[in-house]
């Protein structure tokens, strides 16, 4: 199995297929199934297979289209009339109207992302070559969408509808290549570099808690939900605008027992200082103080867990301490495995902690 080499840990590529088809459900749709018994050797090809996949089938329902606002000089009236254009065309002697219209079009983010994301696919050394042909194909249907400067992409403006929800996976591929992989030469080109770990990350966080949810359906509650600061006082809801949002990565609840989980994906998992190895202080602080918050009546029925991406290291944490009556600690999950064998340390920690079976 062929693994993928970010900073100081090693992910097989596979895992990250599965990981992905936890995060969006709709990897796990039939039309995918030839991709799940793939092999490869570069990230960038798994999404290239991914996206070849995903927008082939979109082209079948057809590109997504919204109403692009255009302006045009036109012999008859059409949407809302440019008054000062259409003056200026009658000072010129031009017997057009400068007219301001909306039009339903293909050419809009979305499928401007798409294009860009497959033009630098197929120019990528890591991208097999029956996938590249592939997406040259499909290219062909986007040849009166334009191109983006990747740079320059505004993701924070796409928004999800009814009539536009199988776009979710296929924009999020892209955002891992043109945001995550992509990065300028010194000659100003662009060439594909590892994914990175921030995008790592969010991906690592959401697997996780859909992995409880589609697995541990005994749960009451799994979220990433946030825990109340326990104030006190008569201005406390006055005051506590200036305290910072503790929200959870995940949050399981099983009646009155609550485990409250933070995945973490650091290239070092300990801090080193003074020859000793240990915690990240930071992150013990904020577990505890999830916990204590959440368990506003000392019951001992809150835990927390930090959840490690394992390292290369020589020492990773697995360890759990009773602080002041509730179990905080730190475990390790190893990505560099078969994907069952992850399964099972996800379910492991569920179960020590709930004393319950998974289905």
């Amino acid at each position: 199995m062929v693994c993928l080499m970010i900073k100081d840990k090693s992910i097989f590529i596979k895992n990250i297929y599965y990981m992905l088809s936890y995060a969006f459900q709709v990897l796990k749709q039939s039309n995918y199934d030839e991709v799940a018994s793939e092999k490869f050797d570069k990230i960038q090809d798994l999404f290239a297979a991914i996206l070849s996949k995903g927008v082939a089938q979109q082209l079948k329902q057809g590109l997504y289209r919204e109403y692009i606002t255009k302006n045009e000089t036109l012999s008859v009236m059409r949407g809302k009339l440019d008054m000062p254009e259409t003056i200026r065309n009658r000072i010129q002697r031009k017997q057009k109207l400068a007219c301001e219209f909306d039009e339903l079009s293909e050419n809009n983010l979305f499928n401007q992302i798409l294009k860009t994301t497959l033009h630098y696919l197929v120019r990528d050394d890591g991208v097999e070559a029956d996938r590249k042909a592939a997406l040259k194909k499909i290219l062909v249907f986007f040849d009166g969408i334009d191109l983006l400067e990747p740079s320059g992409i505004q993701w924070s403006r796409l928004h999800y509808q009814r009539n536009n929800k199988n776009y979710e996976l296929l924009m999020n591929i892209c955002y891992f290549v043109l945001d995550g992989m992509l990065q300028t030469t010194e000659k100003g080109d662009y060439k594909m570099a590892n994914f990175s770990d921030e995008h790592m990350a969010r991906l690592y966080e959401k697997f996780i808690l859909e992995y409880y949810s589609q697995h541990h359906t005994y749960l009451t509650e799994v979220k990433a939900a946030q825990v109340k600061w326990d104030l006190v006082g008569d201005n406390s809801e006055s005051m506590i605008r200036f305290l910072p949002i503790m929200q959870t990565d995940i949050f399981l609840r099983l009646k009155e027992k609550i485990l409250i989980i933070d995945a973490k994906y650091y290239g070092r998992t300990l801090q080193h200082q003074f020859d000793k190895y240990t915690l990240h202080s930071g992150n013990v602080y904020q577990i505890f103080t999830y916990v204590k918050n959440q368990d506003k009546d000392n019951t001992g029925n809150v835990a927390g867990i930090l959840l490690y991406a394992k390292t290369d290291e020589a020492i990773t944490p697995d360890c759990m301490f009773n602080m002041g009556g509730n179990q905080i600690g730190a475990k390790t999950l190893d990505l560099n495995t078969d994907f069952k064998v992850i399964a099972a340390q996800l379910d492991k920690i569920a179960e020590d902690f709930f004393q319950v079976k998974a289905a």
